[in-house]
């Protein structure tokens, strides 16, 4: 088999730089998208929590009162 020439390898050497170049644009805009997924997903995960917290205050509240010998 012949060696290859110098523009031989520089070919090969661009086609796989430019193939690599794809693969990280497509990585790339993979992670953007779980990065905004990942943030409206905390997002909605504290507004679940707050509106659990103020549930749970409002259920307890009532059963949690001070007896009436209780002085402060």
């Amino acid at each position: 088999m012949p060696p290859e020439s110098h523009d031989q390898r520089l070919d090969r050497a661009e086609a796989a730089l430019a193939h690599l170049e794809r693969n990280f644009d497509a990585l790339n805009s993979v992670v953007i998208d779980q990065g905004k997924l990942i943030a409206r997903l905390q997002r909605q995960l504290e507004t679940l929590g707050q509106t659990l917290r103020a549930q749970d205050g409002d259920r307890i509240a009532p059963h949690n009162q001070k007896p009436p010998h209780y002085a402060p």
